[in-house]
């Protein structure tokens, strides 16, 4: 029996999100997207959608409980009890190869196990080195991870090696609400038909896509464009150099998805907002006040950082001959 999917083309709303999975999957050196929101918001909907953009329509789905092993293969042990070989048996991060990774509640995993997958992500291999086997294979998949910030935050180091970062909007509008239903009840009763009402769509944005991935390494990552990201990197106050090279790869494969020859200002801007979210750093403080003229640089100083006594009066001019100077206590022996 043959499995139908939602197709992508019919996902109400979330253009930005369909966007951001697009380029990833026409450049999967961007290094993944990473979802954030409620659940039942589709985002496991969104992800299958793009397999079927695929060429072979892989889809993996990473469960919580998997171990390292599970990911990333190990010895085959029939082989090696039966035959007295050494045998690599694949492991998810195979499977996935060509296809999408899929990880519900990344945040949820070890530290160790979502730094195998981003370094797969990002290189499109993997390299095994385990229980007398040396094994490398390709792994290039689209890797896409979803998270629920109130269950738990991603390290900040783990946050920044995701190329694309996007958050769904948890109320969506009463219209668009009721045509998400109306075309999720309109899947359930008659997925082939669904499938046939939406499949000029679906076909145009799998073809769009497939010629973005083809044309991409025909355009060029060139000064002009790398030097405007630099500048607006520095600006965000990004820590490291990943968001320019991200922002830089994300940007050609949204001129390639337009079908341009070149990196424009449009692609630039259509991306930085994917690329920053999870990089941007909180803007500096702003720089003290200098004293006020007629006031003692202290009194200012602790007029301006709200550290004065409460109900303190202000300092009042006195003649030198008046000041009195309190009594000193006697040291202690």
């Amino acid at each position: 029996m043959t499995e139908h999917h939602f197709p992508l083309a019919a996902v109400v709303g979330a253009d930005s999100l369909k966007l951001a999975l697009c380029l990833a999957a026409i450049d999967p050196a961007i290094g993944g997207v990473l979802i954030e929101g409620p659940r039942g918001m589709a985002k496991s909907t969104l992800a299958r959608g793009l397999a079927d953009l695929l060429d072979g329509g892989r889809f993996v789905t990473l469960p919580l409980g998997a171990s390292e092993e599970r990911i990333v293969g190990t010895l085959d042990l029939d082989a090696a009890l039966g035959e007295g070989r050494a045998q690599f048996s694949p492991g998810l991060l195979a499977r996935a190869d060509g296809g999408v990774l899929y990880v519900d509640e990344v945040n949820l995993l070890p530290d160790h196990l979502v730094d195998l997958l981003l370094d797969a992500a990002a290189s499109g291999v993997n390299h095994v080195e385990r229980d007398g086997i040396s094994h490398r294979h390709a792994a290039r998949f689209v890797l896409i991870g979803t998270m629920n910030a109130e269950e738990g935050e991603l390290r900040p180091q783990l946050l920044d090696r995701f190329g694309l970062n996007l958050a769904l909007d948890g109320q969506p509008q009463p219209a668009e609400r009721a045509e998400i239903v109306r075309r999720r009840l309109a899947f359930d009763a008659g997925p082939a038909a669904f499938l046939q009402r939406w499949q000029s769509e679906q076909d145009a944005l799998a073809a769009r896509c497939q010629n973005a991935r083809q044309h991409l390494a025909d355009i060029p990552l060139d000064d002009a464009a790398l030097g405007e990201i630099s500048r607006r990197c520095f600006a965000a106050a990004v820590d490291g150099l990943r968001a320019d090279l991200v922002w830089l790869r994300a940007a050609r494969a949204h001129a390639a998805w337009r079908g341009a020859a070149a990196i424009e200002p449009v692609d630039i801007d259509a991306v930085e907002d994917f690329v920053l979210r999870h990089r941007r750093r909180q803007q500096p403080p702003p720089a003290a006040m200098p004293p006020e003229q007629g006031k003692a640089p202290q009194l200012a100083q602790e007029q301006s950082q709200g550290e004065g006594q409460w109900g303190e009066l202000p300092a009042q001019p006195q003649a030198m001959g008046e000041r009195r100077v309190p009594p000193r206590w006697p040291k202690k022996p």
